[in-house]
């Protein structure tokens, strides 16, 4: 099983993902652990999130081979990069399960102003890729976090989730 966790800087989704992760006992792969694992500095530019997502890809095609569940949390934030990873996952006859996390502006403003053990995007870096943000036109989960509603989100998805293998 291939679930991919997306949405803009500061909505929850890393929180979530890890959860989920945890929940479905399958590997988690975060492109913010991966940056900070290629990059001594890190810019956010282009060339440096291609490099991240690619390593995301090798992951993924990894644990189909191994037969492994997979979370992978990232922005997503292009159409281009979402494909890239569906049609990987085609070649293995296996479709990914896509889940967009959002949240209200007031709270994303606090967490982006909070420091995050692995994430170092910040309201400027939210607003750069909110204004590239393209949005999946295809069937998928959208969840909504607040501040207190993990556990609801969790039976959300898990509910998705199921009904998607079945």
């Amino acid at each position: 099983m291939i679930i991919i966790v997306f949405g803009l800087p500061g909505s929850g989704k890393s929180y979530f993902a890890s959860k989920l992760a945890k929940r479905l006992e399958a590997k988690y792969v975060n492109s913010d652990v991966i940056r900070k694992q290629l990059f001594a500095v890190r810019k956010y530019s282009e060339e440096e999130k291609m490099k991240v997502y690619e390593v995301m890809i090798r992951a993924m095609k990894k644990a189909i081979q191994k037969d492994e569940n997979i979370v992978l949390d990232a922005t997503f934030y292009t159409e281009y990069i979402r494909n890239k990873f569906s049609k990987s996952a085609e070649v293995f006859k296996e479709k990914i399960i896509f889940i967009e996390v959002r949240t209200d502006e007031n709270i994303r403003a606090d967490r982006l102003s909070l420091s995050r053990e692995h994430s170092e995007a910040d309201y400027s870096i939210y607003l750069h890729i909110k204004k590239v943000f393209e949005p999946l036109r295809s069937e998928h989960l959208i969840l909504r976090s607040t501040q207190e509603n993990i556990k609801e989100m969790m039976g959300v998805a898990l509910n998705y989730i199921k009904t998607s293998c079945g």
